[in-house]
């Protein structure tokens, strides 16, 4: 009797210890996931709380229990499986080292995220590993951000060690009586082991029940009342799991092809007369000459910095940070609502310059970037245009180089051909982190120009705000922290840098016979709650300025989107040529037809006429009247007409895009 004795007393204390300490991850996820709200507090304190507590528990608790049965599975299988070799003191000590190896990788993961959603509105994926493998300074800005945020890095060693520390070891030595035969112990070990493999299973899915597919990021959302919110819900650690070796784009059969195509197609024939000519409010001609096009992407650029977006902030109070920006707003078309189609940089050139939105993923980490693609620049070049995309980082950097080639730009200049410019110094002009500051960089833009023969497209993506947040060191004292965000200097720096650079193509001869296009890459930090919504965290400022006098100055009372840029500046070219954009052109579209479509946490957010309606994939979760509710409080699901007609075209617009995508039909061939 001993034997059987000690065994089951073994075999209680070994299956209690892992459960101690199975429950002890939980606690620390919990503890990261409170870390990842204080962090973010100006993001989800004002409505965070307004959703079901029992809903944010169970949430959480699915998505924590697959992360945290994926990960440790090693760690399950050497203390579950039915081994009696494993009862002894050195397999117990690599158990712990196992369990609190992996699961700290896990808590760094999160609690880095924290800090990183700031600037991407959603849980890290995989994709991120793509993202950054061109640059060489990340090692620099990881290590500002320990800097900057120390207290978060002793957070992270404090439950690295609270794993270690509180560890639960097994109690008790196993023996086996010469007599007794180790039958008993293989016996109730294998059942043991063998009740584990389906709850992990069922917890690893999300469920228990057949129905029910394995959960994925987008399941967040059930969860909560905001497409954000559901970050709250996941866990970085279940958001890169979920993500390994996954498509990005599966083709959701809405629709037949002849029943998609009456909805809604991509493909942009050009060959309309300007709605406005009619009226001659904001477009006097059909353009016949060959105009340069210029796209400035200014880099956090977002609409709540400039002033005269925001009449009505802190208000009717609120002046902004780019007086350049607002002088320009006055001599430009610019539009009521106007959104990015993505939260990161690499969202936004393809967005602008091939009028190709993010959905699931950025589109040039996908294998789609693969597919023969349109651009502004590869379109005209059958029409006489030299092209050139400038980019003050190093080149390569965040893959622009790449996709400026993919897209049909004949010249790629970054620091490199900066750096080899006589006429500029750029050990000097270097920000020390990510490329040449803005001003001098935006003044070697203007100069190239000069340089080439017209007609000719060009785009610049500037970099000075962005993170770090520094400003060169002449103009620390004229731009200072302001606010307590520390982009505000960024921002002032690069409108006076903008401001500088028309300046300088003022002078030139190319300048009136030029148009100018300028928005951002996406948001950044933002201040006001009007910019923390759902839809404002979009909020990109899109102008058309044209100094020829054919596009004229005003505010249009419709929508705009960064997939608009490019088919609007065909149509204003005259061009009529058929090809692929997934926005509309603005001159030819009816103020009541413009719309506008992004991606937010597994959420795709439709806007049109008075509303925003928001679609999983496969049903509407709400809609709201954002003339009435920008602040989106009151959802009016199944209670307003357009819910049916919004729900059918977003369903075309993701169709249409989803089966491009896979069949490699972004030119019309």
């Amino acid at each position: 009797m001993k034997g059987v004795i000690n065994i089951r007393k073994h075999l209680y204390s070994n299956v209690v210890a892992f459960v101690c300490n199975m429950l002890l991850i939980y606690a620390i996820y919990a503890l990261c996931r409170l870390e990842f709200i204080i962090e973010n507090w100006n993001t989800f304190s004002g409505s965070l709380f307004k959703n079901s507590y029992s809903d944010l528990i169970i949430g959480s608790w699915k998505f924590d229990t697959s992360a945290i049965l994926y990960t440790n599975i090693l760690y399950a299988l050497m203390m579950l499986f039915p081994l009696h070799l494993k009862e002894n003191n050195t397999w117990q000590k690599a158990c712990r080292w196992v369990y609190v190896i992996v699961n700290s990788v896990c808590i760094y993961i999160n609690i880095a995220d924290s800090v990183y959603f700031q600037y991407t509105g959603r849980r890290t994926t995989m994709s991120v590993f793509n993202e950054f493998n061109n640059e060489n300074n990340m090692l620099n800005i990881i290590g500002t951000e320990f800097i900057n945020h120390w207290y978060l890095v002793l957070f992270a060693l404090i439950l690295s060690f609270a794993l270690y520390s509180l560890y639960t070891f097994p109690i008790g030595k196993i023996s086996f009586p010469q007599d007794e035969k180790k039958y008993r112990y293989y016996l109730i070990h294998s059942v043991c082991f063998l009740l584990y493999i389906p709850i992990t299973i069922c917890g690893m899915r999300g469920g228990a029940t057949t129905a029910i597919r394995p959960i994925t990021i987008s399941n967040a959302n059930q969860y909560v009342n905001r497409p954000t919110e559901a970050a709250v819900v996941l866990n970085t650690t279940f958001s890169m799991l979920r993500t390994i070796g996954k498509k990005s784009f599966t083709d959701p059969a809405y629709y037949s092809r002849e029943e998609l195509n009456k909805i809604y197609s991509p493909i942009k024939n050009s060959n309309s007369t300007p709605i406005n000519i009619q009226d001659s409010t904001y477009c006097s001609a059909i353009n016949k000459k060959q105009n340069n096009i210029v796209v400035l992407i200014v880099e956090s650029f977002g609409r709540e910095f400039i002033g005269k977006y925001n009449e009505n902030l802190d208000g009717g109070n609120y002046k902004g940070y780019t007086t350049f920006m607002d002088s320009l707003y006055d001599h430009s078309l610019s539009f009521d609502y106007t959104f990015s189609n993505g939260r990161k940089s690499i969202d936004g050139m393809p967005s602008i310059l091939s009028s190709i939105p993010m959905f699931v993923e950025p589109f040039f980490l996908t294998p789609s970037s693969l597919n023969e693609l349109s651009s502004i620049a590869k379109e005209l070049k059958s029409e006489g245009y030299h092209s050139a995309f400038f980019h003050g980082a190093e080149n390569g950097s965040m893959g622009f180089m790449a996709f400026a080639k993919a897209i049909g730009f004949d010249e790629y200049l970054g620091r490199t051909e900066y750096d080899a410019d006589p006429r500029f110094n750029g050990e000097k002009d270097f920000d020390g982190t990510w490329a040449i500051w803005d001003e001098p960089f935006l003044q070697f833009y203007a100069t190239k120009m000069s340089e080439m023969k017209e007609p000719f497209v060009t785009a610049v993506f500037t970099a000075s705000s962005h993170h770090p947040f520094v400003i060169p060191e002449e103009y620390k004292n004229i731009y200072k922290e302001e606010d307590n965000n520390v982009i505000h200097k960024c921002i002032r720096y690069t409108d006076n840098a903008i401001r500088r650079f028309f300046e300088t193509a003022k002078k030139e001869p190319w300048f009136k016979n030029t148009l100018f296009v300028i928005t951002s890459d996406h948001t950044n930090q933002a201040d006001h709650k009007e910019y923390m919504t759902d839809l404002g965290l979009f909020g990109s400022p899109i102008l058309f300025y044209d100094p020829s006098g054919i596009i004229k100055p005003g505010r249009r009372h419709c929508i705009a989107q960064q997939i608009d840029i490019m088919p609007t500046i065909l149509s204003y070219l005259g061009y009529n040529k058929p090809y692929i954009a997934f926005g509309k052109d603005l001159l030819t579209t009816d103020d009541k037809d413009t719309w506008a479509v992004n991606y937010n946490n597994g959420i795709y957010q439709y806007v049109k006429g008075d509303y925003l309606l928001q679609f999983d994939g496969q049903k509407v979760k709400a809609i709201y009247n954002i003339k009435s509710d920008w602040m989106l409080t009151t959802n009016l699901k199944d209670k307003v007409t357009e819910q049916n007609d919004m729900e059918k075209e977003v369903k075309a617009i993701i169709q249409s895009y989803m089966e491009r995508m896979i069949e490699d039909e972004l030119v019309v061939k």
